[in-house]
């Protein structure tokens, strides 16, 4: 059996023409990026056209051709879509998309490693090749009536050509990059196909998430950086970060949700400390890269891409992956406040999630996920709802048990429109509702959260609580017995600096004004905020707490402006007297933050609440009996 390879076709395609699709012949296969993960492997080919050979690089989508023998030496293969860039004063050619014509072959001519220094040369070759390349399509049809008309020779041979079936093309899009000079536009090619040897390129995809504006100080000066996520319709994410100037151009510019062109950046090395994408690189923008909206909605490219772990398969999980999980929300803690090792303060918040799989995972909410879909969760839970919860980038925590915690990249969906959803909601009210879960994170108290300490008001004393350098973190069941109303609230300042309201206690400044010396400014309007003083008692002793705004919120049901109008603008103290005994001898659970402070020259222990919550009565029985449980097998 003979078989034509496109004339010519190494010099044209060196020459820059991408249009034709050339035939020509693997001489050689080898792998260049040996890693364990096989999405980063990378394999070099040497291509001939029977007169020159040339190298080319495998786009990592098509690893799976070599893997299975379908790309071999000696495999004679139509190039379908290619891109030549230069790298280190070379050519080099990225095959994007390719079909097997024959998978085994004998070497076809003599070819000889092409001079792509010599561009003139080749350039000249590629002129009278333009026509030939164009009749190259037809090639593979003549090889494939050629091989069947030759099938009972190869037999003979014991040689059985493989003929691909007829490849479909992926959908073209129509938009182009900017042009620059005199160059043609910067072809559209996959995620999965960028690497840093191209020299132009261009992309479409979706930006999936967006990084918050940050501000840094380092040895090179001030700065500011943020990053989005893109996602394109072969499914392929890459992370894009822009840094100083560029974020100028481009902060406001970028939506979560919309899609892109995007064209003329540089790719580098993925940190994978913060980047959590299946990709080995990642994309920095510049001076000239470009960033057009695409203003038609692309049904093709998903909107969000997910690769869910059932909390089964977490067991066996490495500490600190990064993964998606998506369950059923069966219980909310309420936030807690936590010091971090910085000194600063965050809120935390801890819910269970639970699904198909027999197991249930602690899912723990930083920041402001606490307030923002932690609230909304609680609120479902409480109300007796259990909704669904996706998780995108948890982090995996193995201190005693395994435990999922969210990052800044990490995104939450209630409730999605999707498969894994429907399913999973199904299942749940259906058998999953009624049916016991195995916790792969370690025990907790019923109703409470992880690391929580259960006191008495007695133990404060007795164990000295909160006069080490490091407060203490406890929950009291107690019973609200006095509160003072001379001093129950303050006015303060509603002006924001930066992220968060001063809050700074105001003064009057004439009759209708108000003043806050710290911001130094004037205002008409003042906030009303809690600073309650009350004692609460349990069975072995009493104490005095301070609730700030949430926690007497929690305990009065009414704001704290509606009870200082009550009681100074309308005079009313017969109502106001009749709310405050409302609230008295109410049982409450109680998290209490108990620290020594200095007050003028005397040290004295504050208690503070930072936490109320109604009994639930039902898991304080289950405490209950737990603990007689434990003190009896003692």
């Amino acid at each position: 059996m003979s078989v034509n390879l496109t004339e010519n076709a190494i010099p044209a395609i060196i020459s820059g023409d991408v249009n034709a699709k050339p035939l020509v012949q693997v001489l050689d296969v080898a792998l260049v990026s040996n890693t364990n993960n096989s999405q980063q492997q990378r394999y070099r080919l040497l291509i001939s056209d029977a007169v020159l050979s040339h190298h080319a690089m495998l786009a990592t989508q098509l690893n799976d051709r070599v893997r299975t023998g379908r790309v071999r030496k000696g495999s004679v293969v139509q190039l379908l879509d290619y891109i030549c860039t230069p790298f280190k004063n070379r050519k080099i050619i990225m095959v994007l998309n390719m079909e097997t014509i024959i998978a085994d072959f004998e070497i076809i001519g003599n070819p000889k490693p092409s001079l792509d220094s010599d561009l003139p040369s080749v350039r000249a070759i590629a002129d009278n090749t333009v026509e030939n390349l164009a009749r190259s399509n037809n090639t593979s049809n003549t090889i494939s009536n050629s091989a069947a008309q030759n099938a009972s020779h190869d037999k003979a041979q014991n040689f059985r050509p493989t003929i691909q079936p007829p490849y479909q093309p992926p959908p073209v899009y129509k938009g182009r990059g900017a042009v620059v000079k005199n160059e043609a536009p910067a072809r559209i090619i996959p995620i999965a196909a960028l690497n840093p040897y191209q020299g132009r390129w261009a992309i479409k995809a979706r930006v999936t998430a967006k990084g918050d504006l940050r501000r840094y100080n380092n040895a090179r000066g001030d700065g500011k950086v943020f990053w989005f996520d893109l996602l394109d319709s072969d499914g392929g994410e890459i992370r894009v970060t822009c840094f100083n100037a560029v974020v100028d151009r481009f902060y406001n510019v970028i939506e979560v949700g919309k899609v892109y062109m995007i064209s003329k950046g540089s790719l580098k090395p993925a940190q994978k400390n913060f980047n959590h994408l299946k990709n080995e690189w990642e994309i920095f923008l510049e001076s000239t890269s470009t960033v057009e909206l695409c203003p038609d909605e692309d049904d093709s490219i998903p909107r969000q891409q997910f690769s869910f772990r059932p909390i089964s398969d977490i067991e066996n999980v490495d500490n600190n992956s990064i993964l998606d999980v998506i369950g059923v929300v069966t219980s909310v803690n309420p936030s807690v406040p936590i010091l971090r090792k910085n000194g600063m303060e965050t809120l935390r918040r801890i819910l269970s999630l639970k699904d198909s799989s027999g197991r249930s995972v602690e899912f723990t909410l930083w920041g402001e996920f606490c307030n923002r879909e932690g609230q909304q969760l609680q609120e479902m839970v409480d109300s007796g709802f259990f909704p669904i919860l996706a998780v995108k980038a948890g982090k995996v925590n193995d201190f005693s048990g395994k435990s999922i915690g969210s990052i800044s990249t990490t995104q939450l969906f209630i409730n999605p429109e999707f498969p894994e959803a429907n399913s999973l909601r199904q299942w749940f009210d259906l058998v999953g509702k009624d049916s016991a879960s195995h916790s792969i994170s370690r025990d907790v108290i019923p109703g409470g959260s992880k690391n929580e300490v259960r006191k008495t008001v007695s133990q404060i004393k007795d164990e000295g609580l909160g006069r080490s350098d490091k407060p203490d973190w406890i929950t009291i069941r107690a019973t609200i017995s006095f509160i003072k109303t001379d001093t129950f609230c303050y006015t303060a300042c509603p002006l924001v600096i930066g992220d968060r309201q001063c809050n700074k206690k105001v003064t009057r400044s004439g009759n209708t004004r108000w003043q806050c010396d710290r911001c130094n400014q004037e205002f008409e309007e003042c906030d009303y905020r809690y600073l309650l003083q009350a004692q609460i008692l349990d069975g072995t002793g009493l104490t005095w707490v301070t609730a700030f705004q949430e926690a007497g919120e929690e305990i009065m049901e009414y704001s704290a402006k509606d009870l200082y109008m009550l009681k100074h603008e309308q005079q009313d103290d017969e109502r106001f007297g009749e709310i405050i005994k409302s609230r008295l001898f109410k049982q409450f659970m109680f998290r209490l933050k108990i620290k020594e402070e200095l007050y003028g020259d005397e040290q004295k222990v504050k208690i503070t609440v930072v936490k109320v919550d109604k009994v639930n009565y039902s898991s304080e029985s289950q405490y209950m009996l737990d603990s007689i449980s434990k003190f009896c097998r003692k």
